[in-house]
């Protein structure tokens, strides 16, 4: 087996392990290996043909490149993991509070305050409700200002909707025509905060999740 060979096979090893959680300790296990087995072409070569000793270092180099890439790799997602966890902590202040997000809402019987989403120029405008199934059990008629509403979850006889998921769209008219279907937001109780896979998200009531970047306001349940 000659140096190329060996620093190939080597090095095509440590690529792979590159994307393992544990590739810091197989890098330098890999290194180790790499080095007796060039020890051992070295001791065996043909003594009326050597190999370059220029070859040597370029093989050790590429190799040393490569675990140097790994190291700085590594350095890397833990500065991220470290950034992900301080946000966490400031996020940790949310939790009880209200986060607002375009998101379904899940209803338990409690109202819930759907910000509506009216297109500019529109003169008139209705808040459409979705179940979790994806059909409409309800369509309100409300105003312009895109002011926050409370959606009680009664139908038009006074019976209540079973509980689950609602989502809400705000549907915008022109003269008669629709101008604009816009996502409605809503706002819900903030019951945890995690990191999932690098980013801060907020747990809501019900269950659901919405990435902390998604959020557009917050404010104090107390005075809602």
């Amino acid at each position: 087996m000659d140096i190329n060979t060996i620093a190939t096979s080597a090095t095509r090893s440590t690529s792979i392990q590159t994307a393992d959680n544990s590739s810091g300790t197989k890098i330098s296990s890999d290194f180790e290996t790499f080095l007796k087995m060039l020890t051992v072409q070295m001791q065996n070569q043909d003594p009326l043909n050597p190999v370059d000793s220029a070859d040597y270092a370029t093989q050790l180099a590429t190799f040393s490149g490569v675990e140097q890439q790994v190291q700085t790799n590594d350095l890397l997602r833990s500065l991220v993991g470290q950034s992900g966890t301080g946000g966490l902590a400031q996020l940790a202040g949310w939790v009880g509070m209200q986060a607002r997000a375009a998101v379904p809402a899940y209803y338990d019987g409690a109202p819930v305050s759907v910000v509506p989403n009216v297109q500019s120029g529109a003169d008139a405008a209705q808040l459409v409700v979705f179940n979790d199934t994806g059909a409409e059990v309800q369509r309100l008629d409300i105003g312009l200002d895109n002011q926050a509403i409370v959606w009680n979850g009664l139908r038009v006889n006074g019976q209540q909707m079973p509980d689950g998921y609602y989502r809400f769209e705000t549907v915008s008219y022109a003269l008669g025509e629709v101008v604009a279907t816009n996502t409605a937001e809503i706002y819900a109780t903030v019951s945890e905060v995690q990191v999932r896979n690098g980013v801060n998200t907020l747990v809501l009531s019900g269950g659901r999740t919405v990435a902390a970047g998604e959020v557009t306001a917050v404010r104090n349940a107390a005075l809602s």
